[in-house]
């Protein structure tokens, strides 16, 4: 079977890989995420042998160890969950936008989200989980359409360099709401700053159980959206010849990609870089078709992350260093070499 040459999101050419080699290729990003998740339960400031972590399973907490295990459990759980939210939602935004550097973080989406969820902590008496994440998926949303409308303006529409910094703009200023309501209000300070960086160190079943919804409900409306990603993939309006409703898949696609980072955000707080460096990654291992790029940027994003988790757990031992700012060290690089690769000029 050949190969197949098609332009991806840059427009640049990306060579699409034979069936087989992509069904090979999903079998080694899942085998890698298992032996990941593995290693989140045994890894930590107290590592753990495999007997405990079959112990736990079985709900024993007895030991230090089984307890250790207990509490990584849901951790390991919610990283994997929110890794794949992430990926696949970066991979639906720079589908969405055709911009190579789009990502919920650089957009500002999740910053959008933390706004609205601490304005709720701090005016509103925001207690419950699920009214956190709907105004999360409220602010992100908000956001998105905001950045989206700003970097269209002018000549040449929303090009990827001005929808990146309507984007860092907006970040900045929300980041800066964002601290003018934490500082004056002591109640709710201290737990806002820590869930600002961005973790999954305080994950419970409790919090997964009631995000859990939420996120299916964005999987599904991404990877039902897969085939409208390809043809808008293809500019709009050769979509519209091929008879796709443009507006419906663009504006079906967004709300899949709002939901997950919105979700993701109120749980775990704003994680940057894992919707941008995921999907650059998995173009190389399956091309462009979204109807496998989307759910390798699941399985790879939930192994980053779960990566991510394990290794801030391990370079500051006995301490913890939390997984937004380790995905931060690998994004920024990443990002800056996105940037100079694609040489993107236009304002």
């Amino acid at each position: 079977m050949t190969s197949v040459t098609t332009p991806d999101v840059s427009g640049a050419a990306t060579v699409q890989r034979p069936k087989r080699v992509r069904g090979v290729w999903f079998l080694v990003v899942v085998g890698a995420l298992a032996a990941l998740m593995f290693a989140s339960l045994t890894v930590g400031s107290r590592d753990v042998a495999w007997v405990d972590i079959v112990a736990a399973l079985g709900g024993a907490t007895d030991g230090f160890d089984q307890a250790a295990v207990a509490v990584r459990i849901p951790r390991t759980v919610l990283a994997v969950l929110a890794g794949a939210a992430l990926g696949m939602s970066g991979a639906v935004m720079q589908g969405v936008t055709r911009n190579p550097l789009a990502d919920p973080g650089i957009l500002g989406v999740n910053v959008g989200a933390s706004l609205a969820i601490v304005i709720g902590l701090a005016y509103f008496g925001l207690s419950s989980a699920n009214s956190q994440i709907w105004v999360a998926i409220l602010g992100a949303a908000i956001t998105a359409l905001f950045v989206y409308t700003v970097g269209s303006l002018g000549r040449g529409g929303a090009t990827p360099l001005k929808l990146a910094l309507a984007g860092a703009a907006t970040s900045a200023a929300l980041a800066s709401f964002v601290t003018a309501v934490i500082l004056p209000r002591n109640d709710i300070a201290e737990g806002a700053r820590s869930w600002q960086i961005g973790g999954v160190g305080g994950a419970t079943f409790t919090s997964i159980w009631q995000v859990l919804p939420f996120l299916a409900v964005g999987l599904v409306v991404c990877f039902l959206s897969a085939r409208g990603l390809n043809s808008l993939a293809l500019g709009d309006e050769l979509a519209a010849g091929l008879g796709e409703r443009v507006a419906i898949a663009r504006g079906a696609a967004a709300l899949g990609a709002v939901i997950l980072c919105g979700a993701c955000t109120a749980i775990t707080g704003p994680i940057a870089f894992v919707g941008l460096v995921v999907p650059h990654a998995c173009r190389l291992l399956v091309g462009v078709d979204h109807r496998w790029l989307l759910p390798f940027s699941a399985v790879v994003g939930a192994g980053l992350l779960t990566g991510a988790d394990i290794l801030g757990r391990i370079v500051a031992r006995p301490a913890e260093i939390d997984v937004g700012i380790i995905t931060a060290l690998i994004g920024a690089p990443f990002f800056i070499y996105i940037v100079r690769r694609q040489k993107v000029r236009a304002l």
